[in-house]
């Protein structure tokens, strides 16, 4: 019997004890140790066999983090989590499954035709894909009725939101139940109703960054000023709400309508102004160049570690 078939009642979505992660990379360890703070069960699967030691690595240090955001009050999870070398054992039994691994489609398909004959008959498959599309997922399924996009965004453990989309070759079901699993684990979820490249949140930082890069190109600016432009700035009020809420708040009492009344102008003279770079070799040296100015010898890993502990304090504070 197909899943589209199945009549398996649905799981309560806050009963999922056991869930799947495929691809033990920066996303996948990281939706790990969000899943274990849940309480959950986890088994992992990874063809590296060095994996095993980073995941279990990265949970350890996202701990601390998701005990201070209240996220979890639950003991060491090391008990908790199996990591597997085949996939299939992965996800049998699994209520859940978040596949992670690189975006090369022909690997994903791969991937999807040895789990579909093993999965749950009501078991969701959502992929934190951000580059591929939902209907290029589809093709390495006989039956794609429970693959939903489940995107996060880097680190999963601590960015709230979720992109989720379904489309007509999904179960009507998938989309709203796996935006109600997301919510039990702390996350914030958006429906992408119709599919583009890049889903939503991307798209929007892709405007941002693609205007920064013209700014850079045009010598109007350096790339740590229009980076600190941005942390500075409009970032600090883009952490607490969105740009049409702002704008509509920015107007006073006459709202949205005053400030577009007031405003347009502008905006019309700005958006006719803007930029379309490209990535080419001289564009990437002055980027690589400028952010070398603007970060020293600091490694990664450090700067990394700045940035987690600002977006600690951010959630914090809003909660």
């Amino acid at each position: 019997m197909s899943p589209s078939e199945s009549t398996e009642p649905w799981q309560d979505p806050a009963e999922v004890a056991h869930v799947a992660a495929l691809g033990g990379g920066v996303i996948g360890r990281s939706w790990t140790a969000l899943f274990l703070a849940a309480g959950k069960s986890v088994a992992l699967y990874d063809p590296d066999p060095t994996a095993e030691d980073r995941v279990r690595e990265a949970v350890e240090r996202a701990w601390p983090v998701l005990r201070d955001l209240g996220l979890t009050a639950q003991p060491h999870p090391s008990s908790r989590l199996e990591v597997c070398d085949d996939p299939r054992a992965a996800v049998e039994g699994a209520g859940f499954v978040q596949e992670s691994v690189p975006e090369r489609l022909g690997l994903k398909h791969g991937l999807y035709e040895l789990i579909e004959p093993v999965l749950g008959g009501t078991t969701v498959v959502a992929s934190s894909a951000s580059g591929l599309t939902l209907s290029e997922l589809q093709g390495g399924w006989a039956d794609p009725v429970r693959l939903v996009l489940g995107h996060p965004f880097n680190p999963p453990h601590l960015i709230p939101l979720v992109e989720v989309m379904g489309n007509e070759r999904s179960d009507p079901r998938a989309v709203p139940w796996t935006r109600r699993f997301y919510e039990t684990l702390g996350k914030v979820t958006i429906e992408v109703r119709r599919e583009v490249p890049g889903h939503v949140a991307n798209r929007l930082q892709a405007a941002l960054w693609r205007e920064a890069i013209h700014l850079v190109n045009e010598g109007v600016a350096g790339v740590e000023d229009i980076d600190i432009a941005v942390s500075a700035g409009p970032g600090l009020r883009w952490a607490a709400m969105g740009p049409t809420l702002l704008f509509h708040l920015g107007a006073g009492e006459g709202g949205l309508a005053k400030f577009c009344e007031r405003y347009a102008e502008s905006f019309h003279r700005w958006w006719d102004d803007l930029g379309d770079p490209r990535l080419d070799p001289p564009t990437v040296e002055r980027l690589v160049l400028g952010l070398a100015q603007a970060t020293g010898d600091a490694p990664v890993d450090e700067l990394a570690r700045q940035r987690d502990a600002l977006i600690q304090s951010f959630i914090a504070a809003k909660r």
